[in-house]
Formats: C-alpha cells, sequence, structure tokens
C-alpha cells in the first residue's frame, strides 16, 4: 500500500514538473526552474545545465553551488568532476542529447533507482520543452530580425522620399545625418562633399571634416561602409581615431561627385553590427545618387536662367540693329549679321549725319552725309552684346555734335574706356559717304577687314588708321602718336564697298582651313554688278558651302555698299 502511494506520489510530482516546464517558453526560466526541481528532489547543494550552442558545441547554461564555474564555460566532465560534479545525465536521447544534467553527491550518498528513474522522466519532458523553447526562441529572433528589416527599409523609404523632394545638397545632407545619427543614437558626426563646380557642402558635430582636397587620394581606399578600426595605417586612420569616429561611408556617384561621412560612437557604447555597416552604406548610397540629382538639377535651372537671359539679350540686340536701311541716292546698300551663339558681339548701322553748328562738316561743304559703320566687339555671348549696345548707344549719342571721324573714333574710345572692362575693346570702321559727290572719309579702329573694289576689278584694303576703341585712354594715345586719324577716297560708278567682320573670312571647314580674303574676291568679282542684296546672300551661301558641317565661331556680319552707274 505505501509503495503505490509513493508511486502515486511520484507520478504526481512529474506531472506537476511537466506541467510547470511546458508552462514557459523562454529557455533561461525553463532551465532554471528545471535545475531548482532536480536539485530539490535529490537534496544536493550543486548540480549545472549545460547544452548545446548554434556550432553544436555543450557549454554551461545554469548552475548552482559552483563558485569556480561560470555561465558560458565549456562542458567537461573530467574538470566538472572534479569541481564536486560527479553524476551525469544526458537530457534527450544518450546518443545525439541536446544537453545535460550533472548533480554533485546527496547527503544519502546515491541517489534511489526510483529517483533516478523519475529523474530521467522528467529529463525526457524537459527535452521537448527545451526544444520548443528554441523553437520559440528562433521565432521570435526570427521575427525581431524582420522586424529591423521592415524598419530599415521604411527608413529607406522614408528617406529616399524625402531626397526626392528637396532640390538643395544641404538639405540633402541634413536628411542623411538626421537619419542615421537619430536611428543609432549618434552624438558625433562630419560630413563632406562636394562636386566639380558647386559649393563644397560640410557638416560636422564634434567631428572635423577631412580637407576636400585630400579625398581624391583617400576614397579609392575605402569600402562602402568601414569600421575606423579596419581602415589602412595613415594619417587619415590617426585623425578619426584621436577624434573617437567609429564609422566611415565614402559618397562617390561619379567621377565628379565625392564626399565621406564619418560617424562616432552611440550612446552607452552599443556596438555596431555588420548589419548597421550594410544599412548605413545603402542609405548613403541613396544620399550619393540625391546630391548628384540636386547640382544637376540646380545647374539645370542656371542653365534654363541663362537661355532666358540670352534670350532676352538676343532680343535686345536684334532691337539694336537697323530694321531697315536708309536709302541713299545714287547708292545701293544691304547688310547682314549671323551671330556665333545666341547673341552676339557684331554691329552694323547707317546713320544720317545731321550737323549741329558747333559739329560743321566734316569737308566744310555742308553736303549731306552718312556714317557707315561695322563693329566687332572681343568676346562672344552676353558681355560681347551689352557691349555692342554701348557702342551703338555712345556712337548714336556723338553723331552730329563732333566736326570729324577722327573726333568721334577719339571720343567714342574715351567713354567706352571709361565704362568697359580693361580687356574688352572694339574694333570698328567708321565710313562717311557723301553721296552727291561721292567723296568718302574713314577712320579703322583695329578693323582692317575692308576691301573697295573698283568698277575696273581692282582691289583697295583698308589698314587701320587707330587702334581698337575702347583699349586705352585717347589722351594716352595722342602722348604716344597713336590717335587716330580720318582717311579720305572717293567712290566712283560701279565700284563697291565691302564693310565686314573678321567673322567672314576667318570661316573655318571641318578641316579648320580659313575662308581667307582671297576666297572672298573670288567670290565678289563674278557678281560685281548684281545688286547688294543679292551679293550679300551670295556670300553667306559661298561661306556655307565652304565650312559645311563646321560649326560657326565667330560671328558675321558683312555690309556691302555700291555707287550705282549714272
Amino acid at each position: 500500500m505505501s509503495a503505490k502511494i509513493l508511486d502515486a506520489t511520484r507520478l504526481e510530482s512529474l506531472l506537476e514538473s511537466a506541467q510547470l516546464l511546458n508552462s514557459s517558453l523562454d529557455l533561461d526560466s525553463l532551465l532554471k526552474h528545471l535545475l531548482r526541481t532536480v536539485m530539490g528532489r535529490a537534496l544536493v547543494g550543486r548540480g549545472l545545465i549545460a547544452v548545446s550552442d548554434e556550432e553544436g558545441k555543450m557549454r554551461i547554461a545554469q548552475l548552482r553551488g559552483l563558485k569556480n564555474l561560470k555561465i558560458g564555460d565549456s562542458f567537461d566532465q573530467k574538470n566538472l568532476r572534479e569541481s564536486g560534479i560527479n553524476s551525469f545525465y544526458p537530457i534527450g536521447g544518450a546518443e545525439n542529447p541536446i544537453g545535460f544534467l550533472g548533480i554533485g553527491k546527496p547527503p544519502a550518498g546515491e541517489i534511489s533507482a526510483e529517483e533516478v528513474e523519475s529523474l530521467k522522466a522528467i529529463l525526457g519532458i524537459a527535452a521537448s520543452s527545451i526544444a520548443n523553447a528554441r523553437a520559440h526562441n528562433e521565432t521570435r529572433e526570427f521575427n525581431f530580425r524582420l522586424n529591423e528589416k521592415v524598419q530599415e527599409l521604411r527608413a529607406l523609404l522614408d528617406l529616399v522620399r524625402a531626397l526626392t523632394s528637396t532640390l538643395e545638397p544641404e538639405s540633402v545632407a541634413q536628411l542623411l545625418i538626421l537619419t542615421l545619427t537619430g536611428r543609432w543614437a549618434v552624438g558625433k558626426y562630419a560630413l563632406a562633399v562636394q562636386k566639380d563646380n558647386h559649393p563644397p557642402v560640410v557638416k560636422q558635430k564634434g567631428i572635423s571634416a577631412p580637407p576636400l582636397g585630400n579625398l581624391a587620394e583617400i576614397l579609392p581606399l575605402l569600402p562602402e561602409a568601414a569600421r575606423v578600426a579596419d581602415l589602412p595605417d595613415g594619417e587619415f586612420k590617426n585623425a578619426l581615431e584621436a577624434q573617437k569616429a567609429q564609422l566611415v561611408f565614402p559618397i562617390r556617384s561619379s567621377v565628379s561627385t565625392q564626399g565621406v561621412l564619418i560617424l562616432g560612437g552611440r550612446l552607452g557604447k552599443l556596438p555596431f553590427a555588420d548589419a548597421d555597416l550594410e544599412f548605413g552604406a545603402g542609405l548613403v548610397a541613396q544620399a550619393g545618387v540625391a546630391f548628384e540629382n540636386s547640382w544637376y538639377v540646380l545647374e539645370t535651372i542656371e542653365r534654363k536662367k541663362m537661355e532666358q537671359e540670352l534670350e532676352l539679350a538676343a532680343g535686345i540686340q536684334a532691337g539694336l540693329f537697323p530694321e531697315f536701311l536708309p536709302k541713299i541716292e545714287g547708292f545701293e546698300i544691304a547688310a547682314k549679321n549671323r551671330p556665333a551663339l545666341q547673341c552676339g558681339g557684331d554691329y552694323y548701322d547707317v546713320l544720317p549725319i545731321e550737323r549741329t553748328n558747333e559739329g560743321g562738316s566734316s569737308n566744310g561743304s555742308g553736303e549731306k552725309s552718312y556714317l557707315l559703320c561695322v563693329a566687332d566687339v572681343s568676346g562672344k555671348g552676353l558681355p560681347a552684346s551689352l557691349l555692342m549696345s554701348n557702342m551703338q548707344a555712345t556712337l548714336r549719342a556723338l553723331l552730329g555734335r563732333v566736326p570729324t571721324l577722327a573726333e568721334l573714333a577719339a571720343r567714342t574710345n574715351e567713354l567706352l574706356h571709361a565704362t568697359t572692362p580693361s580687356n574688352k575693346f572694339v574694333t570698328a570702321i567708321l565710313f562717311e559717304i557723301f553721296p552727291a559727290s561721292g567723296r568718302a572719309g574713314y577712320v579703322s579702329a583695329g578693323h582692317g577687314d575692308c576691301v573697295l573694289v573698283r568698277e575696273t576689278g581692282a582691289v583697295e584694303k583698308f589698314d587701320s588708321t587707330g587702334l581698337p576703341l575702347g583699349m586705352m585712354p585717347s589722351d594716352l594715345l595722342e602722348m604716344l602718336g597713336k590717335g587716330y586719324v580720318e582717311q579720305h577716297i572717293e567712290l566712283h560708278p560701279g565700284d563697291l564697298l565691302a564693310l565686314y567682320s573678321d567673322g567672314v573670312t576667318e570661316a573655318y571647314d571641318i578641316h579648320e582651313n580659313e575662308w581667307g580674303d582671297e576666297r572672298l574676291l573670288q567670290t565678289l568679282q563674278p557678281i560685281l554688278h548684281e545688286n547688294s542684296e543679292t551679293i550679300v546672300g551670295k556670300i553667306f551661301d559661298a561661306i556655307d558651302d565652304f565650312a559645311q558641317n563646321a560649326p560657326q565661331h565667330d560671328d558675321i556680319t558683312l555690309m556691302i555698299i555700291k555707287r550705282q552707274d549714272k
């Protein structure tokens, strides 16, 4: 009867232990309970439980009464026996156990056979409970890692959305820094990034960014993400270690864009895992693309703005050319300008001269005259166009107020020199013709690109009679004996005057051959008897036939004046 009662008591205790073991899915709590239960039933003061780790090695997971050992030590039965553990029982199958129970000697000296059977039964139940707890822990760790990946993906998507909504490199830098330092609780950082022809972006707190000029040598040595401790030895590593920096991420989205992000340690001295470096490298790569895009957008905006300014300048410049050339009795006149860029620096005009009393007449006869002008401003584009408009305004303001072409050139030179940069100047030929008599005078301010073709076919070229306008003050020119000199000629019926900029003779073909003066004269002479407008058109056609697909490098301006046969 007593044996039956004893068996029933053991069975009840076994069921109670099974319930307790199966009630917990936390491995540490389960092992603690198992060790307490076994040591309490066996009345022993020393005990331990060892289980296999991820690599399959047995390590101590729980212990009591063994001061010379600690959790995580290797399971070695020989050493453990020397520490007071004399009985070992497998947890699970004897051939491939998932763990071991070790206990010291009980007060009675040995554990009874019945108690050993009960112990084995408990360990059998514990094996299933341990397997369940491990599976639960693995599921929980997997879910934790999955949740981390989801959070990283969300952070990445949020950053990408934010990056695509900003057009400022400074904002891209701020978003990247806030995302990473906020996620990892980092208090110190440094970011430096640059692109050719753009101002650098530098953000730093607690760490000094390296000189941007040194990055070209450093970046090729860096992986996508690196711990400072793993960097190659050198000044760069030493400087970062001195500032307690821990992570380095290079920023390199193109050959012309380069930079680096440096992070200090985490609050609480938490380590950075490999997954953190991988995540950070992904964010930095996205930021690198965003930097490139933001600079591209800024360049596009700037280019559009410049195009609008050029369109406006071209419209203003077109308005500076005469819409219609005046009819001059006894003469035919035609002109054309084609800029190399959207707006150019060539200028032509035909203006009647109405001199005031103080101005008089250049030949003293009071005969009506006209000013013919072709000018070429140094450079091209908007600056040249602005200088050309200044030239036109100056000429028109002075015309008729000075008695001679030489003085007109000198006064124009003085005003242009005072209002333009020292490296800007204008070559110009100023022709005054008197239609009634055919007399003409000219001043060539560094502008040798003009010819007179007589009705007989003879050719006369015009040499410069002074330096380009705006190059130096007129009083200095006079002191040097370089003042402007007026020359005189007479235009006979059938004579042709060609005034042009150097873009006419310096047109190039695809082999960089120059059209030149000879080709101009060879084109002119067979068509001398055609009207001026036709001649202008045929010369432009000849230039285009010669140049073919070669780009136009300079502005082309041509004016043809013919004295008609009586």
